[in-house]
């Protein structure tokens, strides 16, 4: 059974369109979003409760507990296994998301550069010497492209780009993977929509996630370690609540750069999506996309 690949940016439909796919085809869901691996981010993740899952299988949800880190290789592996796995039983595997890294490594099969822990002592050393900006600012003089692809505030990323650089003496992107031949000849649809109307809607998404009580939510998760948590904590809305929460707000200040933050969120998934000859791309706001997804599954080279 074929996968289909249903991804593209946060807000265009990409769980609706799986879920109708899914039921059409008898097929089970492997999501492709990192912070959808957590247990009890589900407000600020947009996660599906149990009920709108439909009782269709979802996969790659839930795992991680806040206290652990995600990782492009964990997931790799693990949701390789799921597809292989749904495939076996005769089901159609759906992967539905918008993490850029772990689709591309999933499709790719993307082998990833050794670790050193002495090389990434050294830079974690750095990093909390000198900062973030920082060390963003060294390695954009090492690597411009690599500086570019990063967030500014993603130190976790830029340690991990300047340990690759030091132990390959390669650019770090040298090791992303390349664009080829899908792996298991996987039909990769792009949803994307009007950036107006997308933007209207991210509005949307964010006030309901504040009412449906995205603050609440990321308080509690403190008990269960949010703070120690090497991505979990960077997640979009709850990064941007424990910042107000730790200016001595009550969470609520958070909104607005929630939603800035989820919008640049937005352009960077178009940036690197767009960059993907392979996927065929249709608007989130079309009627008949689960017939053209079908369409395009079926006729796949």
């Amino acid at each position: 059974m074929r996968p289909i690949a249903i991804i593209g940016p946060t807000g265009t439909g990409k769980s609706a369109l799986a879920l109708a796919v899914a039921d059409r085809v008898g097929g089970e869901i492997v999501s492709a979003d990192a912070m959808q691996q957590y247990r009890g981010m589900d407000i600020g993740t947009a996660k599906l409760s149990v009920s709108e899952r439909q009782g269709i299988p979802h996969h790659q949800l839930d795992v991680l507990d806040v206290t652990e880190t995600a990782s492009v290789a964990r997931y790799q592996q693990a949701a390789a296994a799921d597809i292989e796995a749904i495939a076996g039983r005769g089901a159609a595997p759906i992967i539905v998301g918008g993490s850029m890294m772990y689709i591309q490594s999933l499709l790719d099969e993307w082998s990833f550069p050794a670790t050193d822990a002495c090389v990434r002592a050294k830079w974690e050393g750095r990093l909390a010497e000198c900062g973030v900006a920082a060390l963003h600012r060294e390695l954009a003089r090492v690597d411009a492209d690599a500086a570019s692809s990063i967030l500014p505030t993603d130190g976790r990323r830029i340690v991990r780009a300047l340990e690759v650089v030091e132990l390959t003496g390669q650019p770090f992107a040298a090791s992303a993977p390349v664009i080829g031949t899908p792996r298991w000849e996987t039909a990769i649809i792009g949803l994307d929509t009007d950036t107006a109307r997308l933007d209207e809607r991210l509005v949307q998404r964010t006030d309901k996630m504040f009412a449906d009580g995205l603050v609440g939510e990321a308080t509690g998760l403190l008990d269960a370690g949010l703070r120690d948590g090497g991505t979990a904590s960077r997640a979009l809305g709850y990064a941007q609540v424990l910042a107000d929460l730790d200016q001595g707000g009550d969470g609520s200040a958070a909104r607005e750069p929630t939603f800035f933050g989820t919008r640049r969120y937005v352009r960077r998934q178009r940036s690197w999506f767009r960059r993907d000859h392979r996927i065929v791309w249709l608007d989130g706001d079309a009627p008949d996309n689960v017939e053209h997804t079908l369409w395009i599954w079926r006729h796949v080279s």
